[in-house]
């Protein structure tokens, strides 16, 4: 996705999967600590259901609505880390994983263990394990 995309006017928007099928609306942007980049996105599910991240770098801007290039079935699984608060290193770990995306390289972000984000992002699908 463009970085000089200003992160409120993502605010509002619908979201939609790879397939184009609504996702929801995008709540929050949340932007990188060292870049100021926005990074991901918590995008509200339903009425009465959780916000989901979703990365943006991946994303892209198409009409009025954000593409994200994963099923909703996946993107419906992320982790629940809840919103309105900072993501720690941590969570944004589990959520690159989550999604089999490598971190990017960014100063002062610690470098990756060396992991299978692949095999992790398909695991839940995988009875045999």
């Amino acid at each position: 996705m463009r970085t000089d995309i200003d992160p409120r006017s993502l605010i509002g928007r619908k979201a939609f999967d790879r397939h184009g099928t609504k996702i929801g609306t995008v709540d929050e942007v949340y932007l990188d600590d060292a870049t100021g980049v926005p990074e991901w996105a918590a995008v509200r599910t339903g009425l009465f259901t959780r916000d989901a991240f979703v990365p943006l770098a991946p994303s892209e801007l198409e009409g009025k609505g954000l593409r994200v290039p994963f099923d909703r079935a996946l993107i419906r699984r992320a982790p629940d880390l809840g919103v309105g608060r900072h993501l720690s290193p941590e969570q944004e770990l589990r959520l690159y994983r989550h999604y089999g995306l490598d971190l990017p390289a960014a100063p002062g972000r610690p470098p990756a263990p060396d992991t299978d984000f692949g095999r992790l992002a398909a695991a839940p699908d995988d009875p045999e394990g």
